[in-house]
């Protein structure tokens, strides 16, 4: 009988934006979850990768399992991914679930979707390696700023008046025709395309100068994140990797909108108070935050018809289930995959209660 819940440890990506040493909240969470892990003062820690992706499978916490990872383990018990999930997605974990911890800007990029990745997988293989769209998800753990989409026109002239050094990457031309299209939506779409174009087309050193000022995609923040699991991204700047400047441009929706509209909305979950739900408009990935308080010391994290990973940001308890061999002891950065169909009792220990998040796919 294959074990269908065990502990995981986890694949760390040293990106130089991420947050040093144990400044960092992925650094945190793997000493947690690890307490002989060892974190250099001076190594960057950007990203903690749970699930079975190629470039950081993670390692399967128990020595009792011939399997060493994840991947592997799916592969050889692909019910264990749920009979909708491993249909659709080929037996195959559909998501890659993700802790951030942002020091310096991110590079300005975007995702494609299946249509367009597709065209790219099969022009550029080199640089788009398989055919997945990527849709992505941020959850924030601390206060968050993002950049996401094209501001309101309003705010983007008055950025354009009062910053010259703006004004000079977009250029007087693309200023005044997007200027004067207020109030036509077509042609503010394609004045605010020549603007972004115009700007992310300029010449290196220029780029370099101006932009260093002026774009900051995400700093000093941490947040959980969820995506599909592929590895197609259209760059543009603020990267040493592969940039591709024309198809970021023409691939973007150049519609205004506000910050607040780019926020997805989570909803409690009707049948348990202690869940709420982050279910975006893809078939790829759920997120659930679990946070079961103080006065609750016995709670059951519900299965779902979906294999899912669970990652515990604060609190301690002891969790088991019928389809473990033992009990698992969960930490702080305490990482566990539950197979389709399978529910977890938790024997709360913490006096605070716990944090918890939780990935899946709920077709």
């Amino acid at each position: 009988i294959a074990m269908q819940l065990f502990p995981l440890t986890c694949a760390v990506q040293n990106y130089a934006w991420g947050k040093i040493g144990l400044d960092s909240e992925v650094a945190k969470l793997v000493v947690g979850g690890d307490p002989v892990a060892v974190i250099e003062r001076d190594k960057p820690y950007a990203e903690l990768w749970m699930g079975a992706h190629p470039k950081g499978d993670a390692q399967i916490k128990d020595n009792r399992i011939a399997q060493t990872t994840l991947g592997q383990w799916i592969a050889h018990y692909p019910a264990c991914l749920g009979s909708k999930v491993k249909d659709a997605f080929q037996g195959q974990l559909p998501f890659l679930f993700k802790v951030l911890s942002v020091n310096t800007a991110l590079s300005i990029q975007a995702h494609p979707n299946k249509e367009l990745a597709a065209t790219l997988h099969a022009q550029f293989p080199e640089h788009y390696p398989d055919n997945n769209h990527k849709p992505e998800m941020a959850i924030a753990l601390t206060r968050f700023q993002g950049l996401c989409g094209f501001r309101p026109v309003d705010e983007i002239l008055g950025f354009l008046q009062a910053v010259p050094e703006f004004h000079a990457l977009v250029g007087r031309d693309a200023a005044e025709e997007l200027r004067s299209s207020v109030g036509d939506e077509v042609r503010t779409g394609r004045a605010l395309k020549k603007c972004f174009t115009k700007m992310m087309s300029c010449e290196k050193k220029v780029f370099v100068d101006e932009l260093n000022e002026l774009v900051k995609r995400v700093t000093q923040e941490d947040c959980i994140e969820c995506m599909a699991c592929s590895d197609n991204t259209v760059r543009a700047g603020l990267t040493r990797k592969y940039i591709d400047v024309n198809t970021l441009c023409e691939m973007l929706n150049y519609k205004p909108a506000s910050a607040s509209s780019k926020i997805f909305p989570c909803v409690p979950d009707p049948a348990d108070p202690c869940v709420t739900l982050y279910d975006p408009p893809v078939p790829d990935f759920t997120v659930m935050k679990i946070q079961v308080p103080a006065s609750v010391k016995d709670y059951t994290v519900a299965s779902v018809d979906s294999a899912s990973i669970l990652l515990v940001i604060e609190g301690d308890a002891t969790a088991t289930s019928a389809a473990a061999f033992s009990d698992v002891t969960l930490t702080r950065g305490s990482v566990l995959f539950v197979s389709a169909n399978e529910s977890v009792s938790l024997q709360v220990t913490s006096q605070s209660g716990m944090t918890l998040f939780r990935a899946c796919s709920l077709l």
